[in-house]
């Protein structure tokens, strides 16, 4: 079986020895204890901020969200209340994955 990779470490080693001037804006994200799907995007956005639509669009193909993120975001769309199409433009996502999501774990908002 294999295991997830160690973003924590990934990303530590990335910054020190590429991006040192921007360690300190990433310290608290690599020092929490558990590390999630979220943690892995903004730690990117920090690193490399990405200002190219293009680029941005491109990335959005190719993101994968754990269970672990994916109930951040339903959590935070019910805290304050939003419908799929706001939640969707927080977080870059289509109105229609917030849905499946939605189904797929049996969550009423």
């Amino acid at each position: 079986m294999i295991s997830a990779p160690n973003y924590q470490k990934i990303y530590k080693d990335l910054i020190q020895q590429k991006f040192p001037d921007k360690f300190d804006l990433c310290k608290s994200l690599l020092q929490k204890e558990s590390f999630c799907t979220l943690d892995v995007i903004s730690l990117n956005k920090i690193i490399f901020e990405t200002r190219d639509k293009d680029t941005e669009s491109f990335d959005q193909k190719h993101r994968c969200y754990d269970e672990k993120s994916i109930f951040k975001i339903l959590h935070h769309q019910k805290r304050l209340n939003l419908n799929n199409s706001q939640i969707a433009s927080i977080y870059k996502l289509s109105r229609n994955t917030i849905a499946k999501w939605k189904k797929l774990y049996h969550i009423k908002i």
